[in-house]
């Protein structure tokens, strides 16, 4: 129950961007490993991904590159 706390009073759609987003944390960037790793394909995680760039959250490249914060 101690999992579900930190999610009450988040949208759906807030859980699945950090889910995703960590996710892709966790597999160095790799699209296609996360998308296995999440159940969805390397088409629906590519097109939420360009959903969360356009919307100016900063999406980490593909390949593991390290991604740098705002204005360095």
């Amino acid at each position: 129950m101690a999992n579900v706390i930190g999610l009450v009073g988040r949208t759906v759609a807030e859980v699945e961007r950090d889910l995703i987003l960590e996710t892709l944390k966790y597999c160095l960037g790799n699209r296609t490993r996360a998308a296995a790793v999440l159940g969805i394909s390397i088409r629906t995680l590519r097109n939420k991904l360009n959903d969360y760039a356009a919307a100016g959250l900063a999406v980490p490249p593909p390949g593991g590159e390290p991604l740098l914060a705002t204005g360095e």
